[in-house]
Protein backbone atom coordinates (compact mmCIF):
# COMPACT_ATOMS: atom_id res chain seq x y z
CA UNK A 1 0.00 0.00 0.00
CA UNK A 2 2.86 2.32 0.86
CA UNK A 3 4.55 1.65 -2.47
CA UNK A 4 1.27 2.31 -4.27
CA UNK A 5 0.88 5.66 -2.50
CA UNK A 6 4.42 6.63 -3.41
CA UNK A 7 3.77 5.62 -7.03
CA UNK A 8 0.65 7.80 -7.18
CA UNK A 9 2.50 10.79 -5.70
CA UNK A 10 5.37 10.27 -8.18
CA UNK A 11 2.96 10.11 -11.13
CA UNK A 12 1.22 13.30 -10.05
CA UNK A 13 4.51 15.11 -9.77
CA UNK A 14 5.66 13.84 -13.13
CA UNK A 15 2.46 15.26 -14.63
CA UNK A 16 3.12 18.81 -13.43
CA UNK A 17 3.14 21.15 -16.43
CA UNK A 18 6.25 23.01 -17.50
CA UNK A 19 5.58 26.66 -16.73
CA UNK A 20 6.64 29.32 -19.22
CA UNK A 21 6.59 32.95 -18.12
CA UNK A 22 6.79 35.50 -20.94
CA UNK A 23 7.39 39.17 -20.21
CA UNK A 24 6.27 41.52 -22.98
CA UNK A 25 5.14 45.05 -23.79
CA UNK A 26 2.39 45.95 -26.25
CA UNK A 27 4.66 48.45 -28.04
CA UNK A 28 7.42 45.89 -28.64
CA UNK A 29 7.17 44.40 -32.16
CA UNK A 30 9.43 41.48 -31.25
CA UNK A 31 6.90 40.42 -28.60
CA UNK A 32 4.24 40.08 -31.26
CA UNK A 33 6.68 38.29 -33.58
CA UNK A 34 7.51 35.83 -30.78
CA UNK A 35 3.95 34.46 -30.75
CA UNK A 36 4.48 32.22 -33.80
CA UNK A 37 7.76 30.58 -32.69
CA UNK A 38 6.32 30.02 -29.21
CA UNK A 39 3.21 28.34 -30.61
CA UNK A 40 5.35 26.23 -32.97
CA UNK A 41 7.63 25.09 -30.14
CA UNK A 42 4.74 24.09 -27.90
CA UNK A 43 2.81 22.26 -30.61
CA UNK A 44 3.43 18.50 -30.52
CA UNK A 45 6.26 18.86 -27.98
CA UNK A 46 4.64 16.05 -26.01
CA UNK A 47 4.77 17.97 -22.73
CA UNK A 48 2.00 19.67 -20.79
CA UNK A 49 2.90 23.38 -20.93
CA UNK A 50 1.40 26.27 -18.99
CA UNK A 51 2.08 29.70 -20.55
CA UNK A 52 1.69 32.95 -18.65
CA UNK A 53 2.17 36.32 -20.36
CA UNK A 54 3.35 39.00 -17.95
CA UNK A 55 3.62 42.79 -18.29
CA UNK A 56 6.76 44.85 -18.62
CA UNK A 57 6.76 48.57 -19.41
CA UNK A 58 9.68 49.45 -21.64
CA UNK A 59 9.17 53.15 -20.93
CA UNK A 60 7.11 53.88 -17.87
CA UNK A 61 5.71 57.33 -17.18
CA UNK A 62 7.22 59.94 -16.95
CA UNK A 63 10.05 58.65 -19.16
CA UNK A 64 9.44 59.89 -22.72
CA UNK A 65 8.26 57.26 -25.19
CA UNK A 66 9.62 56.85 -28.72
CA UNK A 67 8.47 58.81 -31.77
CA UNK A 68 8.18 57.10 -35.17
CA UNK A 69 9.28 60.25 -36.99
CA UNK A 70 12.66 60.22 -35.24
CA UNK A 71 15.58 58.22 -36.67
CA UNK A 72 15.69 55.31 -34.23
CA UNK A 73 12.39 53.51 -34.86
CA UNK A 74 12.47 53.51 -38.69
CA UNK A 75 16.09 52.35 -38.60
CA UNK A 76 15.51 49.41 -36.22
CA UNK A 77 12.40 48.38 -38.12
CA UNK A 78 14.23 48.32 -41.45
CA UNK A 79 17.24 46.54 -39.99
CA UNK A 80 15.56 43.96 -37.77
CA UNK A 81 11.78 44.04 -37.44
CA UNK A 82 10.70 43.88 -41.09
CA UNK A 83 13.25 41.17 -42.07
CA UNK A 84 12.13 38.96 -39.18
CA UNK A 85 8.45 39.61 -39.94
CA UNK A 86 9.00 38.53 -43.55
CA UNK A 87 10.76 35.34 -42.45
CA UNK A 88 7.92 34.51 -40.07
CA UNK A 89 5.16 35.56 -42.47
CA UNK A 90 3.70 38.14 -40.08
CA UNK A 91 1.91 41.27 -41.28
CA UNK A 92 3.33 44.07 -39.15
CA UNK A 93 3.87 47.80 -39.72
CA UNK A 94 5.57 50.55 -37.76
CA UNK A 95 2.66 52.44 -36.13
CA UNK A 96 2.34 56.16 -36.78
CA UNK A 97 1.02 56.89 -33.27
CA UNK A 98 3.30 59.63 -31.95
CA UNK A 99 4.61 59.61 -29.38
CA UNK A 100 4.10 55.91 -28.73
CA UNK A 101 1.60 55.26 -25.94
CA UNK A 102 2.34 54.41 -22.36
CA UNK A 103 1.04 50.92 -21.71
CA UNK A 104 0.26 50.93 -17.99
CA UNK A 105 -3.48 51.47 -18.54
CA UNK A 106 -3.63 48.76 -21.21
CA UNK A 107 -1.93 46.39 -18.76
CA UNK A 108 -4.47 47.23 -16.05
CA UNK A 109 -7.02 46.19 -18.64
CA UNK A 110 -5.08 42.97 -19.12
CA UNK A 111 -5.44 42.17 -15.43
CA UNK A 112 -9.19 42.72 -15.75
CA UNK A 113 -9.27 40.37 -18.76
CA UNK A 114 -7.04 37.74 -17.16
CA UNK A 115 -9.30 37.54 -14.11
CA UNK A 116 -12.13 36.66 -16.50
CA UNK A 117 -10.18 34.04 -18.43
CA UNK A 118 -9.58 36.26 -21.48
CA UNK A 119 -6.03 37.41 -20.85
CA UNK A 120 -4.49 35.65 -23.87
CA UNK A 121 -7.20 36.90 -26.23
CA UNK A 122 -6.79 40.43 -24.87
CA UNK A 123 -3.01 40.33 -25.36
CA UNK A 124 -3.34 39.18 -28.96
CA UNK A 125 -5.92 41.87 -29.68
CA UNK A 126 -3.66 44.59 -28.27
CA UNK A 127 -0.72 43.54 -30.42
CA UNK A 128 -2.80 43.48 -33.58
CA UNK A 129 -4.52 46.76 -32.81
CA UNK A 130 -1.19 48.54 -32.46
CA UNK A 131 0.96 46.88 -35.10
CA UNK A 132 -1.64 46.09 -37.75
CA UNK A 133 -4.33 48.73 -37.23
CA UNK A 134 -2.32 51.71 -35.97
CA UNK A 135 -4.57 52.20 -32.94
CA UNK A 136 -3.50 54.26 -29.93
CA UNK A 137 -3.39 51.95 -26.91
CA UNK A 138 -3.04 54.91 -24.59
CA UNK A 139 -6.64 56.00 -25.21
CA UNK A 140 -9.36 54.67 -22.90
CA UNK A 141 -11.97 54.69 -25.68
CA UNK A 142 -9.70 52.58 -27.89
CA UNK A 143 -8.98 50.12 -25.09
CA UNK A 144 -12.66 49.81 -24.21
CA UNK A 145 -13.64 49.09 -27.83
CA UNK A 146 -10.92 46.44 -28.10
CA UNK A 147 -12.01 44.93 -24.79
CA UNK A 148 -15.55 44.55 -26.12
CA UNK A 149 -14.19 42.80 -29.22
CA UNK A 150 -12.35 40.44 -26.88
CA UNK A 151 -15.61 39.56 -25.16
CA UNK A 152 -15.39 41.79 -22.10
CA UNK A 153 -18.09 43.99 -20.60
CA UNK A 154 -17.50 47.60 -21.65
CA UNK A 155 -19.01 49.24 -18.57
CA UNK A 156 -17.10 46.99 -16.20
CA UNK A 157 -13.87 47.47 -18.11
CA UNK A 158 -14.19 51.27 -18.16
CA UNK A 159 -15.03 51.36 -14.46
CA UNK A 160 -12.00 49.23 -13.61
CA UNK A 161 -9.67 51.59 -15.50
CA UNK A 162 -11.31 54.73 -14.09
CA UNK A 163 -11.17 53.47 -10.51
CA UNK A 164 -7.70 51.94 -10.79
CA UNK A 165 -9.09 48.61 -9.61
CA UNK A 166 -6.18 46.63 -11.02
CA UNK A 167 -3.42 49.21 -10.58
CA UNK A 168 -1.93 47.51 -7.53
CA UNK A 169 -1.99 44.14 -9.26
CA UNK A 170 -0.18 45.60 -12.26
CA UNK A 171 2.45 47.16 -10.01
CA UNK A 172 2.89 43.82 -8.29
CA UNK A 173 3.48 42.22 -11.70
CA UNK A 174 6.11 44.85 -12.48
CA UNK A 175 7.84 44.08 -9.19
CA UNK A 176 7.97 40.43 -10.21
CA UNK A 177 9.64 41.45 -13.46
CA UNK A 178 12.18 43.48 -11.49
CA UNK A 179 12.81 40.53 -9.17
CA UNK A 180 13.66 38.43 -12.22
CA UNK A 181 15.89 41.25 -13.53
CA UNK A 182 13.93 41.63 -16.75
CA UNK A 183 15.59 44.36 -18.80
CA UNK A 184 14.30 43.62 -22.30
CA UNK A 185 11.33 41.95 -23.93
CA UNK A 186 10.44 39.36 -24.83
CA UNK A 187 12.06 37.53 -21.94
CA UNK A 188 11.01 33.94 -21.33
CA UNK A 189 11.51 31.83 -18.24
CA UNK A 190 11.02 28.12 -18.92
CA UNK A 191 11.19 26.58 -15.47
CA UNK A 192 14.48 28.20 -14.48
CA UNK A 193 15.86 28.38 -18.04
CA UNK A 194 16.01 31.95 -19.32
CA UNK A 195 15.66 33.00 -22.97
CA UNK A 196 15.92 36.65 -24.02
CA UNK A 197 14.60 37.75 -27.39
CA UNK A 198 12.44 35.98 -29.97
CA UNK A 199 13.15 32.28 -29.39
CA UNK A 200 13.96 29.79 -32.11
CA UNK A 201 11.33 27.01 -31.95
CA UNK A 202 14.02 24.34 -31.56
CA UNK A 203 15.68 26.37 -28.79
CA UNK A 204 12.41 26.75 -26.89
CA UNK A 205 11.42 23.13 -27.43
CA UNK A 206 14.76 21.99 -25.96
CA UNK A 207 14.26 24.29 -22.98
CA UNK A 208 10.81 22.80 -22.37
CA UNK A 209 12.16 19.24 -22.47
CA UNK A 210 15.12 20.16 -20.27
CA UNK A 211 12.78 21.81 -17.76
CA UNK A 212 10.56 18.73 -17.73
CA UNK A 213 13.56 16.48 -17.17
CA UNK A 214 14.71 18.62 -14.27
CA UNK A 215 11.24 18.54 -12.72
CA UNK A 216 11.19 14.77 -12.98
CA UNK A 217 14.67 14.47 -11.47
CA UNK A 218 13.78 16.69 -8.51
CA UNK A 219 10.27 15.34 -7.96
CA UNK A 220 11.18 12.84 -5.27
CA UNK A 221 13.53 15.05 -3.26
CA UNK A 222 12.04 16.44 -0.09
CA UNK A 223 9.59 13.55 0.29
CA UNK A 224 9.48 11.97 3.73
CA UNK A 225 7.55 9.52 5.91
CA UNK A 226 6.26 10.29 9.39
CA UNK A 227 6.42 8.24 12.58
CA UNK A 228 2.74 7.34 12.12
CA UNK A 229 3.66 5.39 9.01
CA UNK A 230 2.20 7.85 6.51
CA UNK A 231 4.18 9.22 3.58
Amino acid sequence: MLLLARSIIWSLRMADPVKIKIWSDYVCPFCMLAEGPIEEAIKDVGVDVEVEWLPFELRAHPQPTLRPEDEYLPAIWERAVYPMARRLGVDITLPTVSPQPYTALAFEGYQYAAERGLGDAYNQRMFRAFFQEDQDLGEVDVLAALAVETGLDEAGFRAALKDGTYRARHQEALREAAAHQVRSVPTLLVGDIRIEGVPRPAQLRKAILDAQARQAEEAGYGAACGIDGTC
